[in-house]
């Protein structure tokens, strides 16, 4: 028996012991978003430095102007790369409670259609891609007695709140954080069946608008017919955002934003449509001049309403003609398009939008960019090498509609690449009420783990530092 095959079999008998260790994880109420969450957020990075200790890794929690970090590191005899590993230990908060079949912070194993589920919050999002990792690490030195790189890993407490301490502590600590390869483990899968590296990340900004009236709320009987309605102005504001063939209508929004390649469209529409939805449907959802809806999620910009408020939200009837009205957007960036840029002629265009006697105010401030990994780096050929070995279906290249900030973070700060990967899937509601994850998933992501440490590039032979990482 080879000595991955010795490993793998380590992760297969022990799952029992892992899914009890994983619970302990899951009971911690790490909700970095709330006041009442610092309590948990501490003792969950007390308790995974101690995890990370007991495995001989010279393992801290490290302080932030907000939540901690826990960071860990040990090296390895043998000369193989310098790995970083991220992961989040934070969670979103488990509102409403009322929605939860168990309480979120009281994991229950459920059997269901053919898998054993775990419910609680965090347990795809990310505390189960968090624990893979750490799992596939134990299973190494148990059986090896040593890793086959030297591996940091760093494990952030404020990544659903938008990670605002952590370019700080990266560029405070971008020698202790040096290395050939940075993994992300926060990623989904393509489908149950088939792994995915994710290449393409879209930037993202908030913008908040509020239009005033001349006027505080009025009596709409008395005024209605002729003092302005902000929520009439902010509505045609919003409907102008879009043109009849579903582009944006901002002048300047477009800048940085090229085609996709005709070979790569080509791969994306070939792609299973339903898979990549998740079971969403969107029937009556919007369009773009004919585009692929997999291209208009992962290589073309756009803009959302996130929220509309003013005038009579009670259960009430209320006449009133609201003296304001707010609406919150979030933008989707691609290609080389920059948020300040964006940011710049989004105000713009609403200025010129606003009638005589109102007037606008506007909340919101940084934001990051898209960054594109080159898929031809050999990190991602290693990592879908050993995906490969592990899952039935072949490993997905792909896309993602959303923002993961820390990956430019980190490939600008140490100029290497990040692969992206995990093993969340669409169902398995993540910020949502019953969020779960499957022991079975849990299994086979601590196998792609020891698999992928195991097939990782030698950099005294491979040009892994070159700079082929980032594309902005």
């Amino acid at each position: 028996m080879s000595r991955l095959d010795a490993i793998l079999d380590r992760v297969d008998a022990d799952i029992t012991v892992v899914v009890e260790r994983f619970l302990r994880f899951l009971r911690f109420p790490s909700v970095s978003s709330l006041p009442e969450g610092r309590e948990g957020i501490r003792a969950c990075a007390d308790w995974l430095r101690g995890e990370l200790a007991a495995l001989g890794f010279a393992a801290r929690v490290a302080e932030t102007a907000g939540h901690p970090l826990v960071m860990a590191a040990r090296r390895s005899r043998r000369a193989g790369p310098k790995v970083l590993i991220y992961g989040h230990y934070d969670v979103q908060p488990a509102d409403p409670l009322e929605d939860w079949a168990s309480p979120p912070f009281e994991p229950e194993i459920r059997q269901e259609d053919g898998l054993t589920r775990i419910y609680a919050r965090g347990a795809a999002d990310s505390k189960s891609q968090v624990w893979s990792v750490i799992e596939a690490l134990r299973a190494w030195l148990e059986v090896a007695g040593e890793l086959p790189a030297d591996i940091t890993v760093m494990l952030e407490g404020e990544e659903e709140t938008g990670s605002p301490s952590l370019p700080a502590f990266i560029d405070a600590h971008r020698e202790d954080l040096a290395c050939d390869v940075v993994f992300n483990s926060d990623s989904d899968m393509w489908s149950r069946q088939r792994p995915a590296i994710t290449t393409r990340l879209k930037g993202l900004i908030h913008e908040k608008v509020t239009i005033f009236a001349p006027n505080g709320d009025l009596h709409s009987g008395h005024f209605g017919n002729v003092a302005v309605n902000p929520i009439g102005v902010l509505a045609g504001i919003l409907d102008a955002i879009h043109d009849g063939r579903g582009r944006v209508a901002i002048e300047g929004f477009y800048d940085g934003v090229d085609p996709v390649p005709p070979a790569l469209r080509e791969k994306w529409e070939a792609l299973d449509l339903d898979e990549a939805l998740c079971g969403v449907s969107v029937e009556g959802g919007p369009t773009e001049d004919g585009l692929g809806a997999v291209e208009r999620m992962w290589g073309r910009p756009g803009i959302d309403i996130n929220g509309i408020m003013g005038g009579n939200t009670g259960a009430g009837e209320r006449s009133v003609l609201p003296g304001s009205a707010t609406a919150r957007l979030s933008f989707r960036l691609v290609g080389r398009q920059r948020p300040d840029h964006v940011r710049a002629v989004f105000r713009s265009f609403v200025e010129a939008h606003i009638p005589c006697g109102c007037r606008v105010a506007f909340e919101g401030a940084g934001g990051s960019t898209a960054v594109s990994v080159d898929e031809a780096s050999p990190w991602i050929a290693a990592a879908a090498q050993a995906l490969d070995a592990e899952w039935p279906a072949p490993t997905l290249i792909k896309g993602t509609g959303g923002a993961v900030p820390l990956v430019g973070l980190l490939t600008e700060a140490l100029g290497v690449d990040c692969v992206t990967l995990g093993f969340i899937l669409g169902d398995d509601a993540i910020h949502a009420p019953n969020e779960r994850y499957d022991v079975e998933r849990l299994r086979k992501g601590i196998r792609s783990w020891v698999r992928i440490l195991a097939d990782l590039p030698d950099p005294r032979t491979s040009p892994t530092r070159a700079a082929s990482h980032l594309k902005r």
